[in-house]
Order: C-alpha cells, then sequence, then structure tokens
C-alpha cells in the first residue's frame, strides 16, 4: 500500500471505503493479493453489468489481439467497427423502430454529455439546459453545470452557467407533478427561465439516490418537450445497457428520446466506450467540430459485439434482470420493513435498486460492516444515505442471495445490535496465469 499513500493524488474515493490491493477477478468476484475473494455489488460502479472477465467476451477479445486487429483508429472506419454498428441496428434498434445515428465521442459518460449538450445548443440556436435536482452528469466542466452534487460543483473553480435547474420526480413529495412545474415556467416569459435547447434527465438517478422517475412523469415530461419544442436527452450511462431491466431505461415509459447519451457497460468488458445516439435530422455536426484522439475503443466495439449477441438477441436476458430486481426488491422491502423502525424505504427500478437509510453516517456503517465480511457495496444520495445495489446482471441467484444475506444482517448488527453476518471469506491461492474456474 506505501506505494499509492507515496505517489497517488488525494483525489482517490472508492479505495478509501475498500483499502486493498486486488490483483484478480472473475464473474462476481474481486481477489486481492492475499487470495481473499470479494463479492462485487459495486461493478465498476455500473460498469461491469456481464460481470468480470466475462469469458464468453473475453475469449473473442483475445482472438482479437492475437490476430493484430486494429487497437487505435480514431475515426476511420475499420472492421470492429462496422460489426459493432450492424450488431447494434439488428439487435437494439431495429427491433425497437428507434431510427438514431450514432456519434464515437471521447470514451468516458461525460464526454457523451458534453456532446448532446453542444449538439442540443447547435441545433438549436438556444444556450439554455434544463436538469433535474440530485442530477449527476459527469466532472467535466459542461457535464458538470448540469450536475446538482454540491460536493462535485465545488470543484469547478469556476462560475456553471448554462443551466435551469428544476424539481425531479418526487421531490417536492408525493402528489406533486413537477412537469407541470416545468410547463408552466417554460410558458410564462417572465418566469426567468430562458427558452431552453433541451431538457437532461436520468430515468433513474444513479449517483442522486436511485431516484426513480414514474413513466407517467417520463411521458408527461416528453409532452412538456414536444410541446415547446424542446430536444429530450435522456443520459442512459448508468441506467442502460439492461440495469433497469430493459436495454434502454426509458423503454417502459414508451418515450422516444430526441438524444441519448451511452457509456459504462456499453463495452461489456469494462473498456472505456462512449456514444450519443439521435434522431438522423439532428445531425448537422461538420467534420470534426467534437472529436478526440480515443472517439472510438477497437477493444470495445469487439466485446460490445459480443455482448449484443449473446444477451440481446431476445428477451430472454431482460426477463432474467426482471426476475432478478424483483427479488431484490422485495428483500429490501422486507429490510426496510423490519428493521428501518419506519425511516428506511426502498428506491430504484430492475436490478438498479436502494435502501434509503436517511442519514448518511448510518449507512456507511453498514456497508462497512458489509466489507468486513468481503461484500463491496457503496453507498449514494446528496449524503450518502443511500446503500445503492449493483452487482453485475449476469449474478447467480446463489450469489445474490448471498450478498443480500450479508446486507441484511450488516443492517440488523448496525441496527439492532445482533451479530449474525454471515462471513464469506475464502481464501484462494491463485497463481498469476491460473483461472478462476472453481468459481
Amino acid at each position: 500500500m506505501k506505494i499509492f499513500e507515496e505517489i497517488e493524488s488525494e483525489v482517490q474515493s472508492y479505495a478509501r471505503a475498500f483499502p486493498r490491493v486486488f490483483n484478480k477477478a472473475q464473474g462476481s468476484y474481486l481477489f486481492d493479493e492475499e487470495g481473499n475473494r470479494y463479492l462485487d455489488f459495486l461493478a465498476g460502479a455500473g460498469t461491469l453489468n456481464y460481470g468480470h472477465n466475462n469469458p464468453v467476451l473475453k475469449k473473442k477479445l483475445v482472438e482479437y489481439i492475437m490476430d493484430d486487429g486494429i487497437t487505435h483508429g480514431l475515426d476511420l472506419h475499420t472492421k470492429a467497427k462496422g460489426e459493432f454498428l450492424e450488431a447494434f441496428k439488428q439487435y437494439i434498434l431495429e427491433p425497437r423502430g428507434l431510427e438514431y445515428v450514432m456519434q464515437f465521442t471521447g470514451p468516458t459518460g461525460t464526454n457523451a454529455v458534453e456532446a448532446a449538450m453542444k449538439l442540443a445548443r447547435n441545433v438549436t440556436g438556444r444556450e439554455n439546459i434544463i436538469t433535474f435536482t440530485n442530477g449527476f452528469h459527469g466532472c467535466s466542466l459542461g457535464a458538470l453545470a448540469a450536475t446538482g452534487n454540491s460536493h462535485h460543483r465545488g470543484a469547478a473553480g469556476t462560475g456553471l452557467g448554462g443551466i435551469s435547474r428544476v424539481p425531479f420526480d418526487g421531490y417536492l413529495g408525493d402528489g406533486i407533478e413537477t412537469t407541470e412545474y416545468l410547463d408552466k415556467v417554460l410558458s410564462d416569459s417572465s418566469s426567468g427561465v430562458d427558452h431552453p435547447a433541451a431538457v437532461l434527465v436520468e430515468t433513474v438517478q444513479g449517483e442522486g439516490g436511485i431516484n426513480a422517475a414514474s413513466m407517467s412523469w417520463l411521458k408527461n415530461l416528453e409532452l412538456v418537450c414536444k410541446k415547446h419544442e424542446i430536444l429530450l436527452i435522456v443520459d442512459d450511462i448508468q441506467a442502460g445497457c439492461g440495469r433497469t431491466g430493459t436495454f434502454f431505461s426509458f423503454e417502459p415509459a414508451g418515450i422516444n428520446p430526441d438524444i441519448v447519451t451511452m457509456s459504462k457497460s456499453l463495452s461489456g468488458y469494462g473498456l472505456p466506450f462512449a456514444v450519443v445516439l439521435f434522431r438522423p435530422e439532428l445531425d448537422q455536426w461538420k467534420p470534426g467540430e467534437h472529436n478526440g484522439t480515443f472517439r472510438g475503443n477497437n477493444l470495445a466495439f469487439v466485446t460490445a459485439k459480443v455482448a449484443l449477441e449473446t444477451y440481446w438477441r431476445d428477451d430472454s436476458f431482460a426477463k432474467e434482470i426482471q426476475r432478478k430486481g424483483a427479488y431484490i426488491e422485495a428483500r429490501l422491502n422486507d429490510m426496510a420493513a423490519e428493521l428501518g423502525e419506519g425511516n428506511f424505504s426502498v428506491r430504484g427500478r430492475g436490478m438498479m435498486r436502494g435502501i434509503n437509510c436517511i442519514s448518511g453516517e448510518l449507512a456507511s456503517k453498514i456497508t462497512r460492516e458489509c466489507f468486513k465480511h468481503n461484500l463491496i457495496i457503496e453507498t449514494s444520495g446528496a449524503d450518502d444515505q443511500v446503500v445503492k445495489f449493483l452487482c453485475p446482471l449476469t449474478i447467480s441467484d446463489d450469489e445474490l442471495r448471498h450478498g443480500l444475506d450479508i446486507v441484511e444482517s450488516a443492517i440488523r448488527l448496525v441496527c439492532k445490535g445482533e451479530d449474525t453476518v454471515p462471513s464469506c471469506m475464502e481464501k484462494y491461492s491463485i497463481s498469476p496465469g491460473e483461472q478462476c474456474s472453481r468459481l
């Protein structure tokens, strides 16, 4: 650990919560240098929906590398890119009746958000963009302006403009339809809200506390956008790629966003990869107007194509996610009812879930207790008050049950003083070249 203390910046965060040196991973598990295994309910903050070192994806990636496939190609046409585009069209766009063009941005989600905002402003000729309370869209300056969290915004060191923020669904309490407020301020020339280029929204706010918008709210939001001739941008960077139970998180609402941003689990393998999808008539970019050295990761094209072919050929994988999501929801509801003394609540959709513990201190105690028993799980929300579940979508039923058992027992210990946390401490002697086949 000494080298990290000597050289690495203080900006590190996850390493503080999980102070181990990890050197191997497979499926739903991480391994540290001492051979201890940890059940992973963080999964790269939603980047590893198909698990660590997914064997199907890994096989094709290794073959591609060994055949001297293109690693870096700027935005040149490559075979890997073409095959990914064909697969995305066949398995994602056409079955959903979507006609999007795809822009390859820099390889991070925040760059996709930057491009989406820039495109909306250029197409409409307007500057203002509507975003929502508790939204999180990235830490580069444009995306950061759209982010609500004061901790991240405070690090900007400069003014963050071009944004008007309005209440997300449920922010003002039950029974208050915040899209009506948005419609009102957009209809009133004296509201002080400039006519916006776009509305930028997460259907489920990941970093904001697993706040899930209702289907009716999303439908109303689309109607408001159409009424006022505003582009609707859905940030599907964390909630997309199946996390909520469908490939796109907005599918159950029956809406058709003008622009969609994607990253995180798009590559399927943890490789950096981000895109912006938008209606063809919005494709008004001039060549090179938004570029970057790493726009289009050919290794990610390979694994993303295999992920689409393997998991999204039909709806069977989506149904499995929904089934597991329902199990997580039921277990968390039971925990909240029994152990929360009427204060806990359950949030989210599909396998993107959270249990609101009200207090950030309490939630952190629970996640620390989980880590003592080899479960990696994080918190989210404005005050880190939500224990956040982002386990791989491919997790087995036994692994999922065991992880939830650890969480339940950790809550029981922290809230009730009942020490019943089951240990999943197992030590393996794994040589550097050995496969984790015993999992």
